[in-house]
């Protein structure tokens, strides 16, 4: 089962990503080093790496039931940030949240990762999980709030290429096993 290209929330549209997106994600956050400090993907340099997530993200709708969204506010239709899906296999996949410093602390990431969560359980995924830096506070809570549950067993390490390149770190993960 597919899921849907547009979900909709209180304050949120999430929408599948378009090539015509490229020059806003690109200005609006990931360009941003404050923004992309805590992430597991290289801040943009230039519009070409946005494209080339674009590019991405099409290959990933096509071969997976969903992949990454645009976070876009549902009064104005501006751009606030992503999350998504990122699929080890047909019933496990990742997910994350990134948003522009302007809308950080409003309760977005919650609102978004919710929505993410509902999609998931719609679509067969039983496990879904985050990976978070264990330095970045806010995003533990965001996870917490939603359900998501520390993996204490957890010992893998993770490349946080924008605090240091080629290093790799602990990392947390956290998981939520969803009712199938």
């Amino acid at each position: 089962m597919k899921a849907p290209a547009q979900i909709e929330t209180t304050r949120l549209l999430l929408v599948q990503p378009q090539a015509a997106d490229a020059a806003s994600i690109f200005e609006r956050y990931a360009s941003d080093r404050d923004v992309t400090r805590f992430l597991g993907w290289l801040r943009h340099e230039s519009v070409a790496d946005t494209q080339a997530f674009l590019r991405f993200s099409a290959v990933e709708w096509d071969r997976w039931p969903a992949g990454p969204y645009l976070s876009r506010s549902r009064g104005d239709g501006r751009l606030l940030g992503g999350t998504g899906f990122a699929f080890d296999g047909p019933s496990q996949a990742a997910t994350g949240y990134v948003l522009v410093k302007e809308a950080w602390g409003n309760g977005y990431a919650t609102e978004a990762l919710g929505a993410v969560i509902d999609v998931a359980g719609r679509i067969g995924v039983a496990r879904l999980y985050a990976l978070c830096h264990p330095q970045h506070r806010a995003s533990w809570r965001v996870l917490e709030k939603c359900g998501f549950v520390r993996d204490g067993n957890w010992t893998k390490q993770a490349e946080f290429p924008n605090l240091a390149p080629g290093v790799q770190q602990d990392v947390l993960c956290y998981a939520q096993q969803l009712p199938k």
